[in-house]
C-alpha cells in the first residue's frame, strides 16, 4: 500500500458497489474503523437497494424488524413487528444520513466492470457512462436480489396492453377496474395480490408451482409499546435476542430429515383449511413438494385473494402472449389489460451483468461456469482484493441476512486492516482452500431439505445451490470473525 507523507502505512482505497443494507452496512463499519478512504458506487438516484425498488402495493419485510436492522443502530420506532418496505427505505435513508454516509456516494454511477491491475494492485472500474475508477479493495454489495427475472415467453414483446415487473412498478398506471394477468406466485405476488384484488375487475393468477404459506404473526405496536422501546432500549435488545434465537432453532428443519418439518406441514394444513373450504381447490393449491424444499412463505391474505369470486388461478402452461390476451396450453384465450409479472429475480447470477477481470484476464464468468462459489462467500481465488456481501451460498431460509452482512462486514475490515498493517499489494485467497470451503458446502447440502429434489432459485438450472448457507448462522458468524492469512497469497507492495 505504502506509506503517507507522515510515513504511516497508507489506508487502501475501497470502492464499494450498491447501497442497499451490505453496502451502506460496510462503509458505517469502515468509518468507524478509521478507514474514510472508500466510494461507493449507486446506479440510481438515492439508497436503499431492493427496499427503494420494491414498492409495489403490500411489500414488507418476513424476518421481524428488531432482527432485521443493524446491531449498532437498533429503531426504535418501528410501527409493526414486521417492517413495511417503505419503513426499511427510510431506516436504510437515516443510516446513510446519520453516519455521514453520502458524501461518499457516486449516485446514478451504473457499473458496468472492473479488471485487476496485478502489477500496482488496484481495481480498475468502469462506469456504464464511461467513466473510470481506481481502488485498491473492490466490493460488491450489490446482493443476490437486485436484478429481475422475466419469464420467456412466445409472443411477449405483442402484448400491446400495460406489462411490468413488481420490483419496478408502475405507479402511474390505474389497475382499478382493469382485467389482469399476474405471471408468478411467489414472494411479491403473495404480498401485491391481495392488495391489488379488490380494485380489479378480475385477476387471473398463472402458478406454475404452489408455494407453502404459513400465516404471519404479524402486529401493529401499540404506543405504549412503542413508548417502552424507546425509553427502554434494553427491551427491545432483549427482544431481538429472542427472536435471533427463535429463528435459529428453526434451522434444524432445514438440515435433518424432512419429516421433522411435520409441525410446519401441520400449521400449513391448518392455515390453509381454515379459507380454502373446496377440496379440489385446496388440492390445486397444496404443493407436490416436501415443505421448506422452496422459500416457505408467510402471508395472512393470500388465500383469502385467491377465493374472490373475481380471482382466478391458473395452472395450466403459457403456450403464448397474445396482443391483448394470453393463450394457454389448453387452446384457452383470456383477455386482460395488463400483465404484472411476479416473476422474482437473477439470484444465481452474481454480479451479473458487471463483467469482472482478475489475474491472467480471466472472468468470472469462466471462473463460475459451473455455478457461483466464493470462500465463505465473500472471495474467489484469481481475484485479490476482491469481496463480496451476499454473495455465494450466505442467504439463509431461516433467519436475518443482516446478520450474516454484519459477520462479512467483519471480515472485509479485518482483511483491509490486514493490507495496511502489512504493507500488502494485495491477498488472493488460495485456491485448494476456496475448494474444499466449496465441497464442504456441497456436501453439507446434500443434507438438507433443499436437496429434496425441487426446483428453485436457490439452484442453477444444473441443480447446484448456489445460494444459501447450509448450517447456523452463529457458525459463520465464528468462521468470520477474522481473516485468517495463511489461507490466502500475500504480495508485498
Amino acid at each position: 500500500m505504502g506509506k503517507n507523507a507522515s510515513g504511516k502505512a497508507a489506508s487502501p482505497t475501497i470502492a464499494i458497489i450498491g447501497t442497499g443494507f451490505g453496502g451502506l452496512g460496510l462503509a458505517i463499519r469502515l468509518m468507524q474503523a478509521g478507514f474514510e478512504n472508500f466510494t461507493l458506487f449507486e446506479k440510481a438516484a438515492d439508497v436503499g437497494g431492493v427496499w427503494r425498488d420494491n414498492s409495489y402495493p403490500g411489500a414488507a419485510c418476513d424476518v421481524p424488524s428488531h432482527l432485521y436492522s443493524f446491531s449498532f443502530e437498533q429503531d426504535r420506532g418501528w410501527a409493526n413487528r414486521y417492517g413495511k418496505a417503505d419503513e426499511i427505505y427510510q431506516y436504510l435513508r437515516h443510516c446513510a444520513d446519520k453516519y455521514g454516509i453520502r458524501p461518499h456516494i457516486r449516485f446514478n454511477s451504473e457499473i458496468a466492470g472492473a479488471d485487476f491491475d496485478q502489477a500496482r494492485g488496484v481495481w480498475r472500474l468502469r462506469t456504464a457512462g464511461g467513466e473510470t475508477h481506481e481502488a485498491n479493495v473492490l466490493v460488491s454489495a450489490v446482493g443476490q436480489l437486485n436484478r429481475p427475472a422475466y419469464p420467456k415467453l412466445k409472443g411477449l414483446d405483442t402484448f400491446e396492453g400495460k406489462a411490468f415487473h413488481s420490483a419496478r412498478w408502475d405507479h402511474g398506471y390505474d389497475l382499478a377496474g382493469k382485467r389482469v394477468a399476474v405471471i408468478g406466485s411467489g414472494a411479491s405476488a403473495i404480498q401485491f395480490v391481495p392488495e391489488i384484488a379488490p380494485l380489479v375487475a378480475h385477476l387471473d393468477l398463472y402458478q406454475r408451482s404452489a408455494p407453502y404459506v404459513l400465516p404471519k404473526p404479524d402486529k401493529e405496536y401499540p404506543p405504549l409499546e412503542k413508548t417502552l422501546f424507546r425509553k427502554l432500549p434494553l427491551l427491545q435488545t432483549l427482544d431481538r435476542a429472542w427472536q435471533y434465537s427463535f429463528h435459529e432453532f428453526r434451522q434444524l428443519g432445514f438440515t435433518n430429515t424432512i419429516n421433522e418439518m411435520a409441525i410446519v406441514e401441520h400449521l400449513f394444513q391448518k392455515h390453509i383449511r381454515s379459507i380454502v373450504k373446496n377440496n379440489k381447490f385446496r388440492h390445486r393449491l397444496t404443493p407436490d413438494y416436501p415443505i421448506g424444499c422452496k422459500r416457505i412463505l408467510i402471508s395472512n391474505h393470500w388465500y383469502k385473494a385467491l377465493v374472490r369470486p373475481n380471482v382466478e388461478v391458473i395452472g395450466e402452461d403459457i403456450a403464448e402472449v397474445l396482443p391483448n390476451g394470453i393463450r394457454t396450453s389448453d387452446g384457452k384465450v383470456r383477455e386482460v389489460d395488463a400483465i404484472v409479472y411476479g416473476t422474482g429475480f437473477a439470484a444465481t447470477d452474481f454480479l451479473a451483468p458487471m463483467e469482472i477481470q482478475g489475474l491472467g484476464g480471466k472472468t468470472l464468468k469462466q471462473a463460475w461456469k459451473e455455478g457461483a462459489e466464493a470462500y465463505l462467500g465473500l472471495t474467489v481465488s484469481g481475484f485479490p482484493n476482491l469481496y463480496m456481501l451476499y454473495g455465494p451460498n450466505t442467504n439463509l431460509g431461516h433467519s436475518s441476512i443482516v446478520y450474516m452482512l454484519e459477520s462479512q462486514f467483519n471480515y472485509i475490515v479485518d482483511a483491509v486492516k490486514t493490507l495496511r498493517g502489512r504493507q500488502l499489494r494485495y491477498l488472493d485467497v488460495r485456491g485448494n482452500v476456496l475448494n474444499d470451503f466449496n465441497s464442504e458446502v456441497q456436501e453439507r447440502m446434500k443434507k438438507t431439505v433443499w436437496a429434496a429434489g425441487c426446483t428453485s432459485w436457490y439452484q442453477t438450472a444444473t441443480g447446484k445451490n448456489t445460494n444459501n448457507w447450509p448450517g447456523f448462522t452463529f457458525e459463520y458468524r465464528k468462521r468470520t470473525r477474522r481473516m485468517k492469512l495463511d489461507e490466502y497469497t500475500a504480495v508485498a507492495a
